[in-house]
């Protein structure tokens, strides 16, 4: 029998089958697709609440309480302030968001023995998540708020016409390690009645478990217009806006921390407490804030 033909064949077989596996070893290989979303491990920001937003697009319920601390060189005195609030958020699409950042009721308590209450201004935006880079763990959100002047003057909440906050925020990943930050400039209708204030906040936050998430932030706001409608030479922080005349280039710095504990799939739990760094402190000496965050 000639076996040279099957010889021959099984050479010819051997050589295509090695080129072939050259070829496929040079071929370029994609890059590995993540398994898991890293944004279901990022966390809603419990400080600064009313413009710290955050830059992911969810449904969400979140009831606020607040105790705030004020400075005793404020020209009211030292005294408490006490909020209860609700925000509501609620995505459209995957991009675009519904947000209802600012509500409730605001009772204050002053060392003197003064007490007010009453209703606070109402603010109500959008936000769209321009930049949503899964991969590489980031996320960039611009957005903005109006705030309608329906709240009591008892708690100085109902004054001009008006406010625009218009913000951009945005998240980085570091696998366990997210860096949040947010920076907007709040434009009033009249500029007489309240002053335009830049705010700027950033948190960094660590996954130690799904139930303990701590995280240290610093927040601050500037002056870039004063108001003409107090002689005050500081301004109301995130709450108040009083269009203090003297306040112009005034900064003010507060640091803070807590921790984020998630309690079910859908439900968490925050608490952070801030402290004014910066003087004068003016109406802010130090704030504990508590939040239940309920996802759908």
């Amino acid at each position: 029998m000639n076996t040279k033909p099957l010889t021959s064949l099984l050479l010819a077989t051997t050589l295509v089958a090695a080129q072939a596996g050259t070829i496929a070893s040079k071929a370029p290989v994609p890059p590995a697709v993540p398994t898991g979303d890293w944004l279901a491990e990022t966390i809603t920001p419990v400080t600064n609440p009313v413009f710290f937003e955050d830059p992911v697009i969810r449904s969400e319920v979140r009831p606020i309480f607040m105790h705030h601390r004020i400075d005793g060189g404020f020209a009211t005195g030292a005294g408490d302030v006490n909020l209860y609030a609700l925000q509501l958020r609620y995505a459209l699409t995957d991009r675009l968001a519904i947000i209802a950042t600012k509500d409730g009721y605001i009772d204050i308590s002053l060392d003197s023995g003064a007490e007010y209450g009453g209703w606070g201004d109402v603010a109500l935006g959008l936000k769209y998540a321009l930049v949503d880079d899964r991969a590489n763990e980031f996320i960039l959100t611009p957005g903005f708020t109006f705030e309608i002047p329906m709240g009591n003057r008892e708690v100085f909440q109902g004054n001009g016409s008006g406010e625009l906050n218009l913000f951009v925020s945005a998240a980085k990943g570091f696998g366990k390690l997210h860096l949040t930050g947010n920076t907007g400039v709040r434009v009033p209708f009249d500029t007489s009645e309240e002053s335009t204030i830049l705010h700027y906040s950033a948190m960094l936050d660590y996954r130690i478990c799904s139930w303990f998430q701590p995280f240290v932030s610093v927040t601050g706001l500037t002056v870039l217009d004063a108001g003409n409608a107090m002689g005050l030479d500081t301004e109301g922080y995130d709450l108040i806006n009083f269009g203090s005349s003297n306040s112009s280039g005034e900064t003010q710095v507060v640091i803070g921390g807590g921790f984020r504990s998630q309690l079910t799939s859908s439900l968490s739990f925050g608490v952070a407490y801030e402290k004014a760094v910066t003087e004068p402190q003016g109406l802010f000496d130090d704030r504990i804030t508590a939040d239940l965050c309920w996802r759908f």
